[in-house]
């Protein structure tokens, strides 16, 4: 039997998926619980596993489209039972396909099936193919399938164009895009010699007799290939192929960067033509999508900025015996395989403060028209990841000691930028420290993480001159930027809390009596 396998709810409270990678194709075995795909959610990167034995029958939605919680993504043949029977989903699907076959006989509209139904059955084809059937007015219902079990390939379909209206799709400056579009279909000669003038190596593989045509529908590659490939947009089943492996068309990493490289030539070529302009020009706005964890962060960032007005203090604490406290430290951490950093003293100092002045361990209820004051401290760490900022939360810093929090935030921030963390890893903070120093600079204005009312900033650790007893020193010194909601939070309780830290980093013996 067919068995539908719907996108989950991959955290709580998630409502849609991005599909970053597939880690199966179609035709390939699966055991229950193997992961079967990537799937990014507004913080993290989770593996998706098969819910089945059996077989993938179906991909549905490609790499890079999201994908609402409760869609069917992919389909199994379920091992030991007949492929014939169809789900009730798969046979309402069909039924719609018949239904448009017969009120388009010449031109049916396979829509994100694989399986298109027409009068004699079903037709197998690939997703690129129905697409280019239709460009090029081919009944892909009258197309015989060259390609594993009679699908439809590409090249099925080109075929049973040639002697019809292909020719028909040509527009201004055809000759310089199809020339373009040869070279990106079989990059030889010029093509090498253009690469070589990129600055790439051009590849000591023969191009000119590849072991296997493009348009196929299933190549082996390495994963940095595959990963290349994603990032540079390549459909690698469109790369000629540089040999074979299991009787497999295999490409390299090399193949799958010329091919790039030539299809960017094509798209220069193909905009100039329809343009009617002169000299190719080189690309000068890169377009990059605006989604997940960058557009959670940002409508996050939006949210709270227009919600609370924000105010910045600053100061700067002399921190010399903070410096000589965590270097007598150090040696011990190391020996238990702990690195220990300057964070868990921040973060010791902060909770001492926060007991000290509570307004700033709180919240606002609008709807309720409450400040809810928090008798816990849990404290977000904000670390920049590849994918954007993200808040890893210690848990109740209050009852851990230094040893204790260091390894939980080197674990925590490793897992967020790696994004193997948890949903539940980066929520219910109270408060949030961000250490902007770690890369350079003195003060900042922090964005609150709603709906927090306060937002420490660190800058950067280092001797600076402070004057002592009249004369100029060298000191170490530690710059703090503390951004507050002045809803509730008054530029006098927030000039408190940061002389109060000040006061902790300045003297960590006093974190003893905490």
């Amino acid at each position: 039997m067919v068995r539908e396998f719907k996108l989950p709810d991959v955290g709580e409270g998630v409502s849609e998926g991005e599909i970053v990678t597939w880690l199966v194709e179609e035709g390939d075995p699966v055991s229950e619980d193997q992961p079967v795909a990537e799937v990014e959610t507004d913080k993290a990167i989770v593996e998706v596993p098969s819910p089945v034995n059996g077989t993938v029958r179906e991909i549905i939605p490609g790499e890079g489209e999201v994908v609402p919680v409760g869609d069917v993504i992919i389909t199994f043949d379920v091992e030991g039972e007949p492929v014939e029977d169809q789900t009730e989903g798969e046979a309402k699907r069909a039924g719609e396909a018949d239904s448009e076959a017969d009120a388009e006989p010449t031109a049916p509209d396979a829509g994100d099936s694989e399986e298109v139904s027409t009068g004699e059955g079903r037709v197998f084809a690939a997703p690129s193919a129905r697409r280019l059937a239709r460009e090029l007015g081919v009944d892909i219902a009258a197309v015989e399938g060259s390609g594993p079990s009679g699908r439809v390939t590409d090249r099925d379909v080109r075929a049973a164009a040639e002697p019809g209206e292909s020719s028909d799709t040509s527009d201004d400056g055809a000759d310089e895009r199809d020339e373009a579009l040869a070279a990106a279909e079989e990059p030889v000669g010029d093509d090498v010699a253009a690469t070589r003038e990129q600055g790439a190596q051009p590849t000591t593989e023969d191009f000119s007799a590849p072991a296997e045509s493009a348009d196929r529908d299933r190549t082996l590659a390495a994963p940095a290939t595959r990963r290349i490939a994603d990032e540079r947009g390549v459909d690698l089943n469109a790369v000629p192929a540089t040999e074979q492996r299991d009787g497999e068309a295999f490409v390299t990493e090399q193949a799958v960067r010329e091919y790039a490289e030539a299809q960017q030539r094509a798209q220069r070529a193909d905009a100039a033509g329809s343009a009617g302009a002169g000299a190719e020009s080189g690309e000068r706005v890169e377009r990059v999508q605006y989604k997940g964890v960058r557009k959670t962060i940002g409508e996050a960032m939006s949210n709270s900025k227009f919600t609370a007005p924000h105010v910045t203090h600053h100061d700067t604490a002399v921190v010399d015996e903070l410096v000589a406290t965590r270097e007598r430290l150090k040696p011990r951490a190391d020996e238990q395989g702990i690195r220990l950093t300057y964070m868990p003293f921040v973060m010791k100092a902060v909770v001492a403060a926060l007991k000290r002045h509570p307004k700033l361990n709180a919240e606002l209820d609008e709807e309720a028209g409450e400040i809810l004051r928090k008798n816990y401290y849990n404290v977000g760490v904000a670390t920049a990841t590849d994918a954007g900022l993200m808040v890893p939360v210690v848990e109740n810093v209050d009852g851990k000691g230094l040893l204790q929090i260091s390894s939980e935030v080197n674990e925590l921030v490793q897992k967020a930028r790696d994004r193997s963390i948890a949903r539940e890893e980066l929520q219910g903070s109270t408060f949030t420290v961000t250490n902007f120093g770690a890369i350079g600079g003195e003060y900042a204005t922090p964005i609150l993480n709603h709906p927090e009312v306060g937002i420490l900033g660190i800058g950067e650790l280092k001797q600076r001159p402070v004057v002592e007893d009249g004369e100029v020193v060298a000191k170490h010194t530690l710059p703090i930027s503390l951004t507050i909601d002045h809803r509730i939070v008054d530029g006098a309780d927030a000039a408190a809390f940061a002389n109060t830290f000040m006061e902790y980093v300045e003297n960590p013996e006093l974190l003893l009596l905490e």
